[in-house]
């Protein structure tokens, strides 16, 4: 597997989609100007008043996570690999007159281009599965964390990762475990399915076992590991809304979400 031509075609995609998503009713970018939050219970819960705390905000996409964090009195820098989502959100931070940083690179050379060190280092909701290994993702967060400062995930559990979704209805292909990389090429994005663009995507499952080894071994102590039925996004076929406005699969067979906070000693 060529690493290198994997996140070369994953960063062609994303800059696809940074416009699309920008337009499209997923990341409700007018709302969210006139100060809606693009936060979840989840995070808000696991993180609390941020006021006054330097944040890392990891896979940013084009910034509305990490400026609802700045919102709150956080200070914060953003980090992506897209050149346009990078711009996208410097443009949003100068138009909210608000305070964050982005920085334009591939997160597994953070510590190439931030020698900071912060009190939090947050990612949420797609990220680690562009990942081929996380050692050196975990490692990275160790270096950027102030002693006693807070590492937080949220993400989709792997499990729901194991299915071609490409396919209808969506076949069980890929392993828990799996190490080889997932291409899939298929028409639109997860916020427009009805997109012309053609996204074209490596990925990599990794196990809950996975993360939390390599967290621990990067010297990080884990403080819990939550695992939820439920998700705030639709992005998979099937689920359907709750009462608390939050979409679960018929039966709940399987946790669509995990969430760890880890501490650094």
């Amino acid at each position: 597997m060529n690493i290198k031509k994997a996140f070369e075609t994953n960063k062609k995609t994303w800059e696809q989609k940074v416009a699309i998503h920008a337009q499209s009713d997923f990341y409700f970018l007018e709302e969210f100007k006139k100060g809606k939050s693009s936060l979840n219970l989840f995070e808000l819960e696991a993180l609390g008043d941020v006021s006054g705390k330097s944040m890392l905000h990891l896979q940013c996409h084009f910034g509305q996570d990490t400026l609802s964090w700045s919102r709150m009195g956080a200070t914060c820098t953003g980090v992506d690999i897209s050149e346009e989502g990078v711009k996208l959100a410097q443009s949003l931070n100068k138009e909210l007159q608000l305070d964050a940083n982005f920085v334009c690179c591939n997160v597994l050379e953070t510590s190439q281009h931030i020698s900071e060190t912060f009190d939090i280092v947050f990612t949420s909701y797609g990220t680690i599965g562009w990942l081929p290994d996380l050692k050196p993702w975990a490692q990275m967060i160790a270096e950027r964390l102030k002693p006693g400062g807070v590492f937080y995930i949220v993400e989709f559990h792997p499990i729901p990762w194991m299915f071609d979704y490409t396919v209808s209805p969506p076949k069980l292909t890929y392993g828990y475990q799996q190490k080889e990389a997932i291409y899939e090429e298929y028409q639109g994005t997860y916020a427009n399915t009805n997109s012309k663009m053609i996204s074209k995507e490596y990925g990599w499952n990794h196990s809950l076992g996975e993360v939390i080894t390599c967290l621990a071994t990067a010297g990080l102590t884990i403080e819990f590991l939550r695992e939820h039925a439920v998700s705030p996004y639709a992005i998979f076929p099937n689920l359907e809304k709750n009462a608390e406005g939050l979409f679960e699969m018929s039966g709940g067979l399987y946790p669509l979400l995990f969430e760890i906070k880890a501490i650094k000693k």
